[in-house]
């Protein structure tokens, strides 16, 4: 049986499609899912870059863990028996159940953010904000790797290089680590793992 090579996968920001929202207060970029094709009922996990121009709650999703990070803007957040709180792209990812009732306000629109949702039988997911001002290695130890990139960023494993620009997702194949290097200042990405 032969093992895959190890990949550096771009998924690059300009080719996603914009999906509006059905209350017409944003609107959502998939970046991935799997497995590949899975609507909105059938994913184990998605990965998606939203867009939120008006106050409004999020559609529920029941069995789904979700993750997000504020990735521009500043965002307030309001989760069923929770204390309100404000995102911004320095804070830290927020968790919480898919059929929790939440209610946003964009303060600076619109706000991009980041969702990573898991089926809640099926897998979980870390997602971490990372910077560095040098290149850093990168041991990927999840079932699937992903980073989004917040800066432009050259990624290398063995001979293989990739460029990404901002937003430009990277899916990690299985295999050695790999080297992340800022083309200019910082390194600044958001990791997502899934277990």
């Amino acid at each position: 049986m032969s093992v895959p090579a190890p990949s550096l996968e771009v998924l690059r920001a300009a080719e996603r499609a914009p999906v509006p929202w059905k209350n017409g207060g944003g609107l959502t970029r998939e970046v991935a899912v799997c497995p590949a094709g899975s609507d909105l009922t059938g994913f184990d996990w998605r990965v998606s870059i939203a867009e939120i121009r008006a106050a409004g709650p999020f559609s529920p999703f029941p069995g789904i863990d979700r993750r997000m990070a504020v990735l521009s803007g500043r965002l307030s957040l309001v989760i069923e028996g929770r204390a309100a709180v404000t995102l911004t792209p320095e804070s830290d990812a927020l968790a919480f159940p898919g059929e929790v009732p939440v209610f946003a306000e964009p303060l600076a629109a619109p706000v991009t953010d980041l969702n990573v949702m898991t089926r809640r039988a099926r897998c979980t997911a870390r997602l971490t904000r990372k910077c560095a001002h040098e290149s850093a290695v990168l041991e990927p130890r999840a079932d699937a790797t992903l980073l989004v990139a917040l800066s432009d960023l050259i990624v290398r494993r063995a001979a293989t290089e990739r460029s990404l620009s901002a937003l430009d997702a990277l899916r990690i194949g299985p295999g050695s680590g790999c080297t992340i290097t800022p083309r200019a200042g910082s390194a600044v990405y958001q990791l997502i793992e899934i277990f």
